[in-house]
């Protein structure tokens, strides 16, 4: 054939193709599918640490066959909080590339208590010593958008003026614009603001993870994500942004006054906007989420006879590539003797 890659002279100038190396994600996404898979049997159950316990568990022991040596920036506590996966710790193989590691065994724990949707689990990482440390700092404003949204709309800006802007750019009308936010008392006021600009919303329970991924993704109907959440999700989505070429801003934002004065005494400035490299300086990030139970993002872990079904997604900024990986598991390697969950 005349017309292959390799005969074509620019094809071969493609900087992906001059010096191809290991995807590290494509390892990582087997810690991710263990956490989700051993979370499935407390589903609905309503026992969120019992659901995280056994995620934290499958993640840890996944890990650490990993070619690398990482290092957990954000995890979930400390040291004498076993079995969490703790700041400070380290993970893989110690051999390898050292990184810097976000982990979220579930990202919504109370999602999967009560059976509800858009639980995932997730990893990501980046070269060591670029991530974000949110120490004392657990509360974040973020805007999360598509590569339209760069140059064009800031937290420095009211969400009436983002929405407007962005509809703009994206050749939308305002009243098509839907903002993806959490279902949380402290944001009535921004819901109000964003239904008064003419936009529409989508109230998410848990999960803004999820949300800020699917703000960026171009297929999805979710225009922006907006609202104060977590700070260690917020690090979380950077990674995976920066694979999807999107744009996000973050501002740490106390909801407390006990919060305000650790995150004043830790040196942080409240009023500076963090940019996606304040977040995550590496652009050879890494993003790996599994779902757990079923999700706009992701399909959850499922039953089908002999086997376990997992949906995952890989980014990775280095090569601006968004896999799906689905597998399937022989549930007899998964399950307990005697035991019908998988």
């Amino acid at each position: 054939m005349e017309d292959t890659v390799a005969q074509q002279p620019d094809a071969q100038k493609a900087p992906v193709f001059d010096n191809p190396d290991r995807n590290l994600a494509m390892e990582l996404v087997r810690a991710t599918e263990a956490a989700a898979i051993r979370a499935v049997p407390f589903i609905g159950r309503g026992d969120k640490n019992a659901a995280d316990g056994a995620a934290v568990d499958a993640m840890r022991t996944f890990l650490s066959t990993v070619a690398f040596d990482g290092v957990i920036v954000i995890g979930e506590g400390e040291k004498d909080e076993a079995p969490m996966l703790f700041n400070g710790e380290h993970v893989g193989n110690g051999r390898g590339p050292s990184a810097d590691i976000a982990v979220d065994p579930i990202d919504g724990t109370s999602l999967t208590a009560a059976g509800r949707q858009n639980a995932l689990s997730v990893i990501a990482v980046a070269d060591r010593g670029t991530m974000y440390d949110p120490i004392d700092a657990f509360y974040m404003d973020k805007l999360v958008a598509g590569p339209e949204a760069i140059g064009v709309i800031s937290l420095d800006q009211s969400i009436g003026d983002n929405i407007r802007e962005l509809a703009r750019a994206k050749g939308k009308d305002v009243g098509e614009i839907v903002v993806a936010v959490l279902d949380r008392p402290r944001h009535a006021e921004l819901i109000e603001e964003i239904r008064s600009a003419g936009a529409g919303t989508r109230l998410m329970r848990d999960g803004d993870v999820a949300g800020g991924i699917n703000a960026a993704r171009w297929e999805s109907r979710i225009d922006i994500c907006a609202g104060a959440g977590g700070t260690p999700e917020g690090v979380i989505t950077a990674c995976a942004i920066k694979a999807l070429g999107g744009f996000m801003e973050g501002r740490l934002s106390p909801q407390s006054d006990e919060e305000h004065r650790k995150v004043v005494a830790a040196g942080h400035d409240l009023d500076r906007v963090l940019g996606l490299d304040d977040l995550v300086a590496s652009d050879n990030t890494y993003f790996v989420a599994t779902g757990v139970t079923d999700g706009q993002l992701l399909d959850g872990v499922r039953r089908k006879g002999p086997l376990i079904r997992t949906e995952s997604l890989v980014l990775r900024s280095k090569t601006g590539t968004a896999r799906r990986v689905i597998a399937e598991h022989r549930a007899e390697k998964w399950l307990e003797p005697g035991s019908s969950r998988g």
